[in-house]
């Protein structure tokens, strides 16, 4: 007869008397002629016998024994004391407990109901240092045996995954929400298992409860070597704030920090005379914004390359009106144009240009039926409280959004590729939300391989005439699989052109690959934005959720024709990544921006007129010889001027577009004067966008931002708060009068 493995759990069920009679009996059957398994019973029956006699012995309240005596076989300590009580030794967690994962489910869930439940949270900053956090709760009037908590118990959870239950299941009777909260817990228990029979380091906490009325105390430690001296080092570190504050900040600098953010050099002057054109894709990216917030929200500046400042503007919504509706009008274009003319406030003799594109609005009952695939990065490095469970409520908000005929997949991806969830229709979300709640961390990424399933899902499933989009969520650490930059982007590329487009979010830090998430979403027709919280998701995939996923044209690109005869030089504020040359205009074959439905997009241009004097920046040149210069021109009297000279234009703006399934573009042209208006009598928004743009140089060091500081960025930006739907706009103010503690009072 062939002996039993001895990791089976039925070794456990069988020592702790949890079998069924009948199962108990086959059972005796095969262990009678394996000594081997007959010596593991008697070890485990030893070892739970160990535990019950070490809490008879103790005079402490019965739930401190079980919790310190079930920490200590978790971290191996010989001994302890909590509070000042004793604690008699326990043996070291060896091969002989540990080496059956169940066994130390069963003992704590036995601890749990009979005495009081803990959890253990492990974060080892280094090798000789950590900290424990442990939770307490006298149950001594609510005796059980059982191993599994009966119906009555309920479940205490951590933070993330409380405000996940009470998300859920809003307005459910208690019954159900006791009931999902028990699923929670166990399924992270679970993991915490099998992590602590792998390699000792409980990641995720979670605490079972026999009553949710009962009061928990929590107590930190720090944990040194095997041994655990709680109530010393408890009492330390509770009166010593600024200890807990130097090793927190240990640990954060001991990470290894990876993240990747493409330097662009910022866009200088041009002379008109010399370059009368500008040509660019438009952007209606916002991640940069998000991201700053998060270095600085942080007490930390931002990366100069982590700034890009069209994306800093096109983070707030503007009051641009919308198009008028196109009554059927298959040539009506799908958004509005809206110029503005001021003084630049860091520079008051130059002037300002503001060009604003407002998307046409489509509602939800208008939008076209959608066909959705997350694209869920679940590598080891999205195990952290801000990627991974931050990916997964974002996606609970998403799903809230929809209407019962879209559809939904999950695919997800670390050193494989898999399908958690076939395309389903919303109408069946509570499977959505199951496979969404059972997403876990772990492996090295193998972001090609998703990506290509991803697009097999959604081509699969193909919307005529609706929204098939793939949604990446990942913190861009592509480490396996096709790495080559140029390769991931053609296959991004190619991919788009079958119709189905590419969002990407971009999660957490330390990992963060900016540059390559954001050609992601450009190769993919799609939009880049950044999560760093809750908020942030609504705002991008709730409130926007009609920009995020229906695309109303594509391929936009504007290019401005200055006027020499009133420009003497120009600036593009921002855009350096998305510059074009003046031939793309009108290649149709050259790829551009999207923009999706009740989206604004703001670009700005700095001009200095005529007859003020040229910044340094603007580069001479040797005077032409095939051609006349401007200045002979002007030499050969009015007549010889060009026609727009003497028109009084200031410039002209041109935007090309295609509709989203079209392949020729169509052309927009915008003519703009100057009417002198000054700053202050300016818009609010026209107010609000030069106040982001002026943060944005200030944080980039910009050699362009004049005389802009932070204190005259405040209060431009007050100016323009006459509305603040969200809240964003005083958002804004706050974080600049923060930064102010960050810089030099000279910037």
């Amino acid at each position: 007869m062939k002996n039993i493995d001895l990791n089976d759990s039925r070794l456990t069920d069988y020592a702790l008397d949890e079998m069924e009679p009948a199962q108990r009996a086959e059972f005796e059957q095969l262990i009678a002629a394996d000594s081997a398994a007959q010596q593991t019973v008697e070890e485990i029956r030893a070892t739970a016998s160990e535990l019950h006699a070490a809490l008879a012995s103790e005079g402490l309240p019965a739930t401190k024994p079980a919790a310190v005596a079930a920490a200590a076989i978790i971290a191996g300590s010989d001994s302890s004391k909590l509070n000042g009580g004793p604690l008699r030794e326990v043996p070291r967690a060896g091969a002989k407990v540990l080496r059956f994962p169940q066994l130390y489910f069963v003992l704590s869930g036995v601890a749990a109901a009979c005495f009081g439940v803990f959890f253990v949270y492990w974060s080892q900053a280094d090798k000789s240092k950590g900290e424990m956090l442990l939770i307490e709760v006298d149950l001594s009037s609510k005796m059980s045996t059982e191993a599994a908590p009966p119906p009555s118990v309920a479940v205490a959870l951590p933070p993330l995954q409380e405000a996940v239950a009470q998300e859920r299941m809003a307005g459910a009777p208690a019954g159900e929400m006791r009931d999902y909260r028990q699923k929670l817990a166990k399924a992270a228990a679970a993991k915490q298992t099998q992590e602590a029979g792998a390699g000792l380091q409980m990641r995720r906490p979670v605490a079972m409860v026999a009553d949710s009325s009962e009061a928990i105390k929590l107590e930190k430690f720090d944990v040194t070597g095997s041994s655990l001296p709680m109530s010393a080092a408890a009492g330390q570190l509770a009166s010593a704030p600024a200890e807990r504050s130097h090793i927190e900040s240990e640990r954060a600098s001991a990470k290894f920090n990876t993240e990747a953010y493409a330097y662009q050099a910022e866009n200088s002057f041009l002379a008109a005379a010399e370059n009368p054109l500008s040509t660019f894709s438009i952007d209606v990216d916002t991640a940069s914004y998000a991201n700053m917030r998060r270095f600085l929200t942080a007490g930390q500046r931002p990366p100069r390359d982590a700034v890009r400042i069209e994306e800093l503007v096109n983070y707030f919504p503007y009051r641009y009106a919308p198009p008028p509706a196109s009554r059927g009008e298959a040539s009506a274009p799908p958004f509005a144009a809206h110029l503005e003319m001021a003084g630049a406030p860091w520079a008051p003799e130059h002037r300002l240009v503001r060009i604003g594109l407002k998307g046409r609005e489509v509602s939800d009952a208008a939008r076209p039926k959608a066909n959705l695939v997350f694209l869920v990065d679940v590598s080891g490095s999205m195990n952290e409280p801000n990627k991974l469970p931050l990916v997964q409520q974002s996606m609970r908000l998403m799903l809230e959004k929809l209407r019962a005929d879209d559809r939904v997949a999950i695919v997800v991806y670390a050193g494989a590729s898999g399908l958690a969830l076939p395309s389903t229709s919303v109408r069946e979300k509570t499977t959505i939300l199951a496979a969404i709640d059972e997403l876990r961390p772990g492996g090295s990424t193998n972001g090609a391989a998703g990506i290509q399933l991803a697009y097999d899902i959604a081509k699969a499933n193909f919307v005529t005439g609706g929204v098939n989009r793939v949604l990446l969520a990942t913190d861009g650490d592509f480490n396996v699989g096709t790495t080559s930059e140029g390769d991931l982007m053609r296959l991004i590329q190619d991919k788009a052109k079958s119709g189905v487009f590419l969002s990407v979010l971009g999660f957490g830090f330390g990992n963060l690959k900016d540059a390559t998430l954001e050609q992601l979403a450009d190769k993919g027709n799609g939009n880049y934005a950044y999560i760093d919280t809750l908020q942030e998701a609504k705002k991008s995939l709730v409130e926007q959720a009609g920009g995020t996923l229906v695309t109303i044209a594509k391929d936009v690109k504007i290019q401005v024709e200055f006027n020499p005869a009133l420009v003497q030089a120009y600036r593009l504020i921002g855009y350096e990544n998305r510059m074009l040359q003046k031939e793309d205009f009108n290649n149709d074959k050259v790829d551009a921006g999207e923009i999706g439905a009740g989206h604004t997009v703001t670009a700005l241009y700095e001009v200095v007129p005529v007859g003020v004097a040229m910044p340094e920046s603007v580069g001479s040149v040797d005077a032409l010889k095939y051609q006349k210069t401007v200045d002979e021109s002007r030499a050969a009297g009015p007549a010889a001027k060009p026609r727009v000279a003497a028109s009084g234009e200031l410039l002209t703006v041109k935007i090309r577009y295609k509709e989203p399934a079209g392949d020729v573009s169509r052309k927009l042209e915008f003519p703009l004067r100057d009417n002198g208006q000054t700053f202050a009598e300016a818009s609010a928004d026209f107010k609000f966008a030069a106040s982001v743009a002026a943060f944005g140089m200030i944080l980039r060091e910009s050699a362009h931002k004049g005389t802009a500081t932070l204190a005259e960025v405040v209060a431009w930006s007050q100016a323009g708060l006459e509305q603040d739907p969200g809240g964003y706009r005083s958002e804004f103010v706050g974080l600049v009068k923060q930064t102010e503690a960050l810089l030099p009072s000279t910037e």
